[in-house]
């Protein structure tokens, strides 16, 4: 059968079983900001009664989306919360598979793009506020978990984070980590690398940032973090990551693509947090992208036509698909938040 056509008879056999079962509702919305300067545009998935229309929310030419019904109302019990952060030039799109699995096992879901870092708004001024993400995060906590409205109501005592890249960075500033530029700078000097310490001047990590980076960014309502393949954790000081006061599940990419090797990155932050309340995983047929969504069939070529090199964001490392690491890293998921954030 033609790649093509087993593509779309997946889809169409997906879209059915979703109609059968209690569905995903997805919404979209901004929220404000005071200033003016930072609106969030934040995604929102969460468990809803209705049945249908089902349309398929997140895909491209190059990526596959998820079944939803769009801006269906959700169901009247409260739910436990999981905030998404994107990767660096990413979107809500990266985690759509992940909020559909966390939707199946009762969680609402939200995502914000992150202003200056989001392939939506790539603003040099935003960008480099690297510190204004965990605060992102924050502010959509307030929203949806003051507003019924948004995605249903929400359980207040359980709530978590999960982050990919540049996103498993935010998370780990939210859960209590600590960022000194001159500790960042010092590590490159010893470990440059050109993606991750280039990054410096496009992220503000400078001298003249350190007050507003190194600080407590840290949500107390958050009672759990996932990390999927972080990098810049070499920035974050010894000292604040022992005294983490949440669990922490960390997944590392066992086949590094050059730029963001995991033993240097997820393996620091295992190093470092208390070991009682930590769990790391290593995949080692993973790479960097493969926590990314699923790539329709010849997508890595449309994107090298593009922009080319790009086309690995759309590879694996091993025999397994894509979709098999995604089960497992969702299973473990799934596990890790049922004990981390149990039910009262």
């Amino acid at each position: 059968m033609p790649k093509l056509l087993l593509s779309s008879l997946l889809l169409v056999l997906s879209l059915s079983a979703a109609e059968a079962a209690d569905a995903v509702g997805f919404k979209e919305t901004t929220l404000p900001d005071a200033s003016g300067n930072r609106p969030l545009h934040v995604s929102l998935w969460y468990p809803t009664s209705e049945t249908g229309p089902i349309a398929e929310v997140g895909a491209n030419r190059v990526f596959h989306g998820i079944p939803a019904v769009t801006n269906a109302k959700p169901t009247g019990e409260a739910h436990p919360l999981v905030v998404l952060s994107h990767g660096y030039g990413g979107s809500w799109r990266n985690l759509n598979w992940l909020a559909e699995e966390l939707v199946h096992n009762g969680y609402v879901v939200a995502a914000p793009d992150h202003p200056g870092t989001t392939t939506f708004d790539k603003s040099p001024v935003e960008a480099a506020k690297l510190w204004q993400r965990p605060h992102d995060l924050s502010r959509v906590i307030d929203a949806v978990t003051t507003d019924p409205a948004m995605a249903g109501a929400i359980a207040p005592k359980r709530i978590a984070a999960i982050g990919h890249s540049l996103g498993g960075w935010t998370v780990a500033a939210i859960g209590g980590a600590h960022f000194s530029p001159s500790r960042f700078a010092e590590d490159c000097k010893t470990y440059s690398n050109p993606r991750t310490c280039g990054l410096a001047g496009e992220l503000g990590i400078t001298p003249a940032n350190a007050a507003s980076l190194d600080t407590d960014m840290r949500d107390p309502r958050i009672g759990a973090i996932v990390s999927l393949d972080l990098g810049l954790a070499r920035g974050f000081t010894p000292e604040s990551l022992a005294a983490f006061k949440v669990p922490v599940l960390i997944f590392g990419a066992g086949i590094d693509i050059g730029d963001l090797p995991s033993r240097m990155e997820s393996g620091y932050l295992a190093e470092n947090l208390p070991k009682p309340t930590t769990t790391y995983i290593d995949i080692p047929d993973a790479m960097h992208f493969s926590f990314m969504q699923l790539c329709k069939p010849g997508a890595a070529e449309l994107i090298e036509q593009d922009t080319p090199g790009d086309g690995i964001v759309c590879k694996d490392g091993g025999t397994r698909s894509r979709a098999a690491i995604h089960d497992e890293v969702a299973a473990k998921i799934i596990d890790f938040l049922a004990t981390a954030i149990p039910r009262q």
